[in-house]
């Protein structure tokens, strides 16, 4: 098989949404109509047995929450999907927004009775702004909603995008009959199954056969009135249109219920882009080319407990990767050679022996790789796009018992490689300060650092609201801002330099007294290459 052909057969897509809108339920159903799982766990039945497939973490099982980005891989019609789950709590946007770098399409949920609600809209930006091609999921339709023209209209008008209708409702609540397909004009016909896959499904070929919808009564009558007309105003599917993210397929239906869950798992197959083109520093990779390329989006430390394992997440972008190969990391320009690489299924890995561009391995070390190295057959990459936030929240760590003192700065530093907290070591000494994007990420980092590490740390306000990384042109007026400010100045998990804000107007005269120095919201590697939009 060709690179080419590979790369042709695979879709990289991530799930977004509001929390609770269903995105892990629809995850579990797209990987049991794939034949990855056959049995999907409940993420409502928290004292049950089982347990959503996408949610590994004890927290995650205990709360019914996805606190953390999760990847699992599996075939559909001769195409390699690799899925993307991500958390949908506002908390931690900043893994969602890295793993949003790492594919080439989105599904996005939304709740049928909510509608769009403010964490769908912060991610679709982020998607929009990297003109990421959107498929769009209305779920919970077995309850009692809001009308479908409702929804469209809402999303039009709040996502600014060109909906086309793929599917629609029949009815809702207990009176959802089951989804009309508009391209195929066949109606699935659904009963509720939570845990499995039916055998087979009743289909109605022919939408106008009186003797077979009549069960349906004016549900369907009215159904069928509505996705005609919608049909007639809706604009027509374009292909260059959606892969641009400027329209998007619209589908209804019950995850928990399989209700619909086929239909976006062919339109993934069908509309979804292979992998694309992706930006370096020093030029764009394709994903044809012969040589291999791969960046790390993500890291997580602990998927498996008993070995202190921390494992990169490795997006292929080009080539072909044979495990054993020789691999450069052009951010140390040091050479490895991974020979236990995995693919997921969640927390499940299973070894792989060669992958292909789209596809996400896992590389197990113990810090040798960081967030955003990118990794070649020897060609000198950085490839851009994975942002780091400046935190909005900080607390200080006192160690609650100081003869675990080595163990908590040794599980701070694993978290923060990993990017599920920002650890910041103060100029001067003293306490670590951690920054995050929302308070749940403290909640969770404690008790990681219990559970994952045995090390019980106290987390204590601080008073700062805000940080800025710095840099300047002129090293010598960078140190002696530095030095300067020692009191305000921190470095962050690749010593970064940051200057620590209390209130608004501290910064305000700090980048009037020192116009050398720049100030940034946004970091993007180690390199510190940043977007002035997102500055000061």
């Amino acid at each position: 098989m060709t690179i080419a052909h590979e790369v042709a057969r695979r879709r990289t897509f991530a799930i977004i949404s509001h929390p609770d809108a269903g995105k892990t339920t629809l995850t579990e159903k797209l990987l049991l109509f794939a034949g990855a799982i056959h049995i999907a766990g409940s993420v409502k039945a928290r004292k049950a047995s089982r347990h959503a497939t996408s949610d590994w973490m004890d927290i995650e099982k205990q709360r019914g929450i996805s606190v953390a980005s999760s990847v699992m891989q599996m075939e559909y019609r001769d195409c390699v999907i690799n899925l993307l789950d991500t958390p949908g709590h506002r908390d931690f946007s900043e893994d969602t927004y890295r793993v949003l770098t790492a594919v080439d399409a989105a599904l996005m949920v939304i709740d049928a009775a909510n509608g769009v609600e403010p964490q769908t809209l912060r991610l679709l930006q982020v998607c929009r702004a990297r003109n990421t091609p959107i498929i769009t999921f209305i779920n919970k339709l077995d309850r009692e909603v809001r009308e479908p023209m409702d929804l469209i209209d809402e999303i039009e008008r709040v996502l600014e995008m060109p909906v086309v209708p793929c599917s629609w409702p029949v009815g809702m609540g207990k009176q959802f009959y089951g989804v009309i397909d508009v391209r195929s004009q066949s109606m699935r016909v659904f009963r509720p199954g939570v845990d499995r896959i039916k055998e087979q499904d009743e289909i109605i070929d022919d939408l106008d056969d009186a003797a077979r919808t009549r069960p349906f009564g004016d549900t369907y009558t009215h159904a069928l009135q509505e996705s005609r007309l919608v049909s007639g105003v809706s604009p027509a599917f374009d292909a260059p249109t959606f892969l641009a993210g400027k329209q998007t397929p619209l589908f209804f239906g019950s995850a928990v219920n399989n209700f619909g869950v086929r239909e976006v798992l062919d339109a993934l197959v069908d509309f979804a882009p292979p992998p694309q083109p992706r930006p370096a520093l020093q030029r764009t990779v394709r994903p044809d080319e012969l040589k291999f390329s791969g960046v790390v989006f993500k890291i997580q430390a602990n998927m498996d407990p008993a070995h202190r394992d921390r494992v990169a997440f490795i997006r292929v972008c080009s080539g072909r990767f044979v495990r054993g190969m020789r691999l450069k990391n052009c951010r140390t320009g040091k050479d490895l050679r991974p020979n236990n690489v995995v693919s997921f299924l969640s927390q499940r890995r299973d070894l792989l022996e060669e992958a292909y561009p789209g596809d996400i391995i896992g590389i197990p070390n113990h810090g040798v790789l960081q967030l955003g190295d990118t990794l070649t057959e020897g060609e000198d990459l950085q490839f851009t796009g994975l942002p780091f936030f400046a935190p909005e929240l900080f607390q200080s760590v006192e160690i609650a018992d100081p003869l675990r003192s080595k163990q908590l700065r040794s599980g701070l530093a694993q978290l923060g490689e990993e990017g599920a907290i920002q650890v910041f070591r103060p100029h001067t000494g003293g306490s670590l300060l951690l920054g995050a994007a929302g308070a749940l990420q403290f909640e969770v980092v404690a008790h990681r650092l219990r559970h994952e590490y045995n090390a019980e740390a106290r987390l204590v306000p601080a008073r700062y609201t805000a940080a800025r990384w710095i840099t300047s042109d002129d090293p010598k007026e960078l140190k002696r801002f530095i030095e300067f400010n020692a009191h305000r100045i921190a470095h962050d998990v690749v010593e970064a330099p940051t200057f620590l804000i209390t209130h608004q107007a501290e910064l305000d005269v700090a980048q009037e007294n020192w116009p050398a120095i720049r100030f940034h919201a946004l970091r993007e590697h180690a390199g510190l290459v940043f977007q002035s939009a997102m500055d000061a």
